[in-house]
């Protein structure tokens, strides 16, 4: 008689274990997240300065290398052919130090929108799992896995509430 009542515990304590979380799945947005989010938003911001600042600069740069390039062929004929060669060896210098210059800058400015990108997500993820313990979610999709669902299951918008909340700024190197 004992045995029964045992597996008749073990049966409703499952069940009602079970049913304590919600049934649902719910998905996320990732890039919703990552693009709206006040801190989001701003690192983008401040990213999308920086790249403009960068490129107007080698612009510049190389407006001022194509002028350059202008005068040293306007001498070729009244300059002797080493000095025009010194000349268009300087100015191939020019270049390639541009070149590796620009590379390098936008180098640096890819890896700190990954790492940008990177801290963002960090911080979503305690806030993601803080919210399902709340709401005892057992399974968060993120919404680009997920072929179709119902709207209602979509938590972006809370979870984005939630981020501004404790995470007002994202620092951008």
């Amino acid at each position: 008689m004992s045995i029964k009542k045992l597996i008749i515990f073990i049966t409703f304590y499952l069940f009602t274990s079970i049913s304590s979380y919600a049934a649902d799945t719910y998905f996320i947005d990732f890039q919703k997240v990552l693009n709206i989010s006040k801190p989001g938003a701003e690192a983008q911001i401040k990213l999308k300065k920086k790249f403009e600042s960068e490129s107007k600069k080698f612009i510049k740069l190389e407006k001022d290398i194509k002028k350059e390039e202008s005068s040293i062929i306007s001498q070729k004929k009244t300059i002797s052919a080493d000095a025009y060669k010194d000349k268009v060896q300087v100015l191939r210098k020019k270049v390639s130090k541009l070149q590796k210059d620009k590379q390098n800058s936008f180098s640096s400015i890819a890896k700190s929108r990954k790492e940008a990108r990177v801290s963002l997500l960090t911080a979503v993820n305690p806030i993601i799992k803080k919210y399902m313990e709340e709401n005892k979610i057992r399974l968060i999709l993120n919404k680009k896995s997920v072929v179709m669902g119902d709207t209602t299951l979509e938590i972006t918008d809370q979870i984005i509430a939630i981020l501004n909340k404790e995470l007002p700024s994202l620092k951008v190197n």
